[in-house]
């Protein structure tokens, strides 16, 4: 997983050196703007309609998490796992539109070359004001699919093959459900194709954080009791020992056998 991380990375960094972002808006649009903005396919149902479905289906997710019984069902787990992993959700989520709303890259279709009036300017330039309304980078839209990619890396590492390989296929659907999201905003004029990329990366690596964060919580929850214990046990048998010491006759009874243990040395092993 990491070496596809990290070569996803590199492949994202090529692509923003390129400059093909602006070289397939300009294939897509004319000086006078998007012509699909305002399709009704791709306006009213893969981008209004869409959002709507990844709302009800966040709530049901949540209700079915917390009114679902612990251990009613193997696949569903216990409570508390499912709101982590949901918690994982809503961190991805939370991320996308944080870096949203502190970006200053403008969308396509403000651009001065498709009838609006800011230029061009590539998000790796911070700070840098580009005449448009910003809040552009990355794109929100797709993670509506991308988002749910936090419920699958403890998937995608269980020990059972069959469930990791339905972890795979959850994991394409999801990629291709929110590729295809994203090019709705694409062809619209609303993102470059780095911005879904990115969100599709930063999701990713979002995921297995949370993943890694809950397994670490989960080692320091199980060695919390046993140090404890052991503990426990170093600090009763140093007072047995100071108490030996102490007394001779508690010393000499701790080393003598009670009737039951030398009645048992002696008995015959028929």
């Amino acid at each position: 997983m990491f070496r596809a991380t990290l070569v996803s990375l590199l492949c994202l960094l090529l692509w923003d050196a390129s400059g093909l972002d602006l070289w397939v808006m300009q294939h897509i649009a004319s000086p006078a703007g998007f012509v699909l903005t305002n399709n009704y396919w791709l306006s009213a149902v893969l981008h209004t309609g869409a959002r709507n479905a990844a709302v009800v289906v966040f709530v049901c997710l949540w209700l079915l998490a917390l009114v679902w019984p612990s251990k009613a069902h193997p696949q569903l787990g216990r409570r508390v796992q499912r709101v982590w992993l949901l918690l994982g959700v809503a961190l991805s989520l939370m991320l996308i539109s944080t870096l949203k709303a502190m970006s200053g890259v403008s969308c396509p279709w403000e651009l001065s070359q498709f009838g609006g009036t800011a230029a061009y300017v590539s998000h790796w330039r911070f700070g840098v004001a580009d005449n448009g309304s910003g809040g552009c980078f990355p794109g929100g839209h797709a993670s509506s699919a991308f988002g749910y990619m936090a419920l699958l890396p403890s998937c995608l590492m269980a020990a059972q093959a069959g469930t990791r390989s339905r972890a795979r296929m959850v994991l394409f659907a999801l990629v291709v459900i929110g590729l295809a999201l994203g090019l709705t905003q694409t062809l619209r004029g609303a993102h470059y194709p780095s911005h879904t990329l990115w969100t599709a990366w930063l999701c990713w690596v979002s995921a297995w954080a949370w993943y890694v964060v809950g397994e670490w919580l989960q080692v320091k929850r199980l060695r919390c009791p046993l140090k404890q214990t052991a503990l426990a046990q170093a600090a009763q048998k140093q007072d047995f020992t100071r108490q030996s010491l102490t007394n001779p006759a508690l010393n000499a009874a701790a080393s003598t056998p009670t009737c039951h243990t030398r009645w048992c040395l002696r008995r015959r092993p028929w």
